[in-house]
């Protein structure tokens, strides 16, 4: 499982490179954008949860929601994106490697067994049963393996983003010093 992982990680690391050069963001504002999304998924799911349930649910699912707003606030809210990208420009800079790669992999592969293991059910309980909450856990697992494979990626250096450079070009070229300024009839 540990050579799925390192190609599944390559092919991440790849992947996000390509992104960066196109948009100049980074794997690391791309996982803390898919770390939000799940955030918002999460507090959706307690919600629906809070709808159907009864009075001594709603008050178990509000304090909890309340604690886990106020740890989000503590702790993945604290940073920046610009003080984490930084963070990991400089290590980039230095010539080392993203420790994720190698702290998080058992992490990563849980997760992954995770994601392939509970497709099956998912799928089985929301096509066959019609249990349309089985889709929020499972996304929430797999939001979070993205997010760590994301995580573990090692940026490049900044660059201007292609997609910024071409959408600021002029629309129409500059015609060059002597060239006849006709217009074409046939196009009028």
């Amino acid at each position: 499982m540990t050579y799925v992982d390192a190609a599944l990680l390559n092919l991440v690391e790849l992947v996000c490179r390509k992104f960066q050069v196109l948009t100049g963001k980074t794997s690391v504002w791309l996982a803390i954008q898919l770390t939000n999304l799940s955030i918002v998924v999460y507090f959706l799911w307690a919600l629906l949860y809070f709808l159907i349930a009864d009075f001594a649910s709603r008050v178990f699912v509000s304090m909890f929601c309340t604690a886990v707003l106020y740890l989000l606030t503590q702790t993945v809210f604290k940073d920046s994106i610009e003080i984490h990208e930084s963070n990991a420009y400089r290590r980039v800079a230095k010539g080392l490697r993203n420790p994720r790669r190698l702290r998080d992999a058992m992490l990563r592969i849980s997760f992954l067994f995770l994601t392939f293991a509970l497709s099956f059910p998912t799928v089985l309980l929301y096509v066959n049963f019609g249990v349309r909450i089985a889709l929020l856990p499972y996304s929430l697992v797999l939001l979070t393996t993205v997010v760590l494979y994301l995580l573990a990626c090692d940026p490049l250096p900044p660059c201007a983003a292609k997609l910024r450079v071409w959408f600021q070009r002029p629309a129409i070229a500059d015609v060059p010093e002597g060239a006849p300024n006709r217009v074409d009839r046939r196009l009028l």
